[in-house]
């Protein structure tokens, strides 16, 4: 592309010609990523379940991929002025002027200050090259007709039909009336504990196209009554025999789970964010409007979202940042502020010889969670690079913490903080804490969503390569999650085997292995003894998931996923489901 950046165009000039270079590239994107997102509707109906995953990695990747053409885009058009930030201000004048009528305003300033980012690596922010709050005011709510269907007869069973009835997929369903029969007989049970009777049900209303991710569809709305308008999910696979009805939602915290900061992205095609996000909100309303807009694919600008609320935080408190809770970890640093439900995780610049591994290899494992589907039990984190503060932000022995182990990533200077690189992720309470502060039996509870999370993340082709309490957390929902991925790595990586046996007591009993073991040797029989569980809950553990401790269970799902088997893993209790 020819250069348009000679010395004698003016700012202003420079600011019109390349300004619509940037918009068609937004365009262009947002073309591509509705393209991959209605290819799921197809891959629902045709059963092609390894596809699907395979377009959710693609729709990840492409956001990067078009940044990344720009840059060089926009570099060659500015050529020797690509630094100068007149003629980026005057950019970002003429860009807003573009992009102030459209509904997707908001995801066009993220894209936006991507592209700024990506030129200036700006410590802090720079609020004449960037959005730092939105240019815009929300348009007028949309008439929400044009996002829902409305359903209303005199009965749930039948108004449970004619929702099914409705068309949402291709292909047919195994048995419209049985399923509309059993739904409603399981709805009747979770209203009466709502404390809402059939009678007070007047209709519902269900958004306008299904949720698709991994084997499941979706249908997300609400019930209304003359009481409450709880929400209403109908989870919907599709079988050999035919679409059924698996599961039905209307708690909130249920369908909160199901848009969890540890699942992967949904696809769902409803037009603009925005009114969609909004809508969902009043569904949820304690999620965080970045975790909706990041469940539905739109992680940037959830990250966008993100560092605008902490900005807000730290306007509006004098909180200090201190080191997180929980037991230190030998990789990341990790802090947060008090009343914060977020963390921040830093590199440190040495790791101690018992962690055989680099700052490359962390950052690829968390590039790795980013792109593979986290069936719920990985906690996605958003990286983050340049952030400053002030330096009486940060409480004195965690300064002293950075200065010591993290002066490469890190830096205090003249007052000010600057964070190269940092993850950001949602906080959870250390499992290890969990289990030592928390009441017996919901530690016991605890420990046996540990032995399943080990058991979902295997089955999704995941191995967290330690299994200590100290790197899996617990959410507010009670969920065990893994949130250190230090070792973590492919299931087919790891070569799982036996304890070979002794030929003498000296071998028992040596301080070393007498037998040879590579990197990625994985002694399951070994994680009794080193999980460092108190000897009861250890007990629950050994009752519940005792296969954990077997190398032919590990041998057996590498064999799975190597053969490509997406294995069911359910983001809702078996107590939802038509057919547990």
């Amino acid at each position: 592309m020819a250069s348009t950046g000679g010395d004698g165009v003016s700012a202003s000039r420079l600011a019109n010609l390349v300004a619509p270079t940037i918009v068609a590239a937004f365009e262009a994107y947002e073309a591509e990523f509705q393209a991959l997102t209605r290819r799921a509707r197809g891959r629902f109906d045709r059963r092609e379940w390894r596809s699907a995953l395979e377009d959710s990695t693609e729709r990840l990747d492409l956001y990067g991929e078009v940044i990344g053409r720009l840059e060089q885009k926009v570099r060659a058009q500015l050529d020797s002025r690509v630094s100068e930030r007149l003629v980026w201000a005057g950019m970002k004048a003429v860009y807003s002027g573009m992009i102030g009528g459209r509904q997707d305003w908001d995801l066009a300033e993220t894209f936006f200050n991507s592209l700024t980012r990506r030129i200036f690596a700006t410590e802090g922010v720079d609020q004449n090259i960037e959005y730092v709050d939105s240019d815009f005011d929300p348009p007028r709510a949309q008439e929400q007709q044009l996002l829902v269907r409305s359903y209303e007869r005199p009965d749930l069973e039948s108004l449970i039909e004619a929702l099914l009835s409705d068309g949402w997929v291709k292909s047919a369903f195994d048995d419209v009336r049985r399923d509309a029969a059993q739904t409603a007989s399981l709805l009747r049970g979770q209203l009466q504990g709502l404390g809402i009777a059939e009678q007070d049900v007047t209709g519902a209303e269900i958004l306008a196209a299904p949720f698709f991710r991994r084997k499941g569809a979706y249908l997300v709305g609400r019930l209304c009554t003359t009481k409450a308008s709880p929400p209403l999910v109908l989870a919907l696979l599709n079988t050999e025999a035919g679409v059924v009805v698996d599961a039905v939602l209307t708690d909130v915290e249920d369908v909160s789970i199901l848009f969890s900061f540890t699942r992967s992205h949904f696809h769902v095609d409803l037009g603009p964010a925005h009114a969609l996000v909004s809508y969902l909100r009043r569904l949820l309303p304690r999620k965080p409007v970045a975790e909706l807009y990041i469940a539905l694919g739109y992680h940037k600008h959830g990250k966008t979202l993100l560092y605008r609320d902490l900005l807000w935080r730290l306007a509006q408190t004098d909180e200090r940042f201190e080191q997180a809770p929980g037991t230190p970890g030998m990789v990341m640093l990790v802090f947060t502020m008090r009343e914060y439900d977020v963390v921040f995780k830093v590199i440190r610049d040495h790791f101690p010889a018992v962690k055989p591994t680099t700052p490359t290899a962390v950052r690829s494992n968390y590039r790795l969670v980013f792109r593979h589907d986290r069936a719920g039990r990985l906690v996605e984190a958003q990286e983050f690079e340049h952030l400053k503060f002030d330096r009486d932000r940060f409480a004195p022995d965690l300064l002293g913490e950075i200065r010591d182990k993290a002066d490469q990533t890190v830096k205090a200077i003249d007052g000010e903080v600057v964070v190269r690189h940092a993850y950001v992720e949602r906080r959870v309470t250390p499992l290890d804490v969990y289990l030592r502060e928390g009441d017996p039996a919901a530690a016991r509870a605890a420990v046996v969503d540990f032995g399943q999370a080990v058991k979902d993340l295997a089955a999704n082709g995941i191995f967290p390569g330690e299994l200590l309490p100290k790197n899996f957390g617990v959410t507010r929902h009670g969920r065990v999650v893994c949130y250190d991925y230090d070792e973590l790595g492919l299931l087919t990586d790891f070569v799982f085997r036996a304890m070979p046996e002794s030929e003498s007591e000296d071998d028992d009993f040596g301080d070393e292995a007498w037998f040879g073991t590579g990197p990625r040797d994985v002694f399951p029989e070994e994680f009794r003894r080193f999980i460092g569980l108190p000897r009861e809950l250890l007990g629950v553990l050994d009752r519940e998931h005792s296969e954990l401790y077997e190398v032919g269970f590990w041998q057996e799902m590498q064999a799975r996923v190597r053969r490509g088997d997406i294995i069911d893993i359910f983001p809702y209790p078996p107590t939802r489901r038509l057919r547990a």
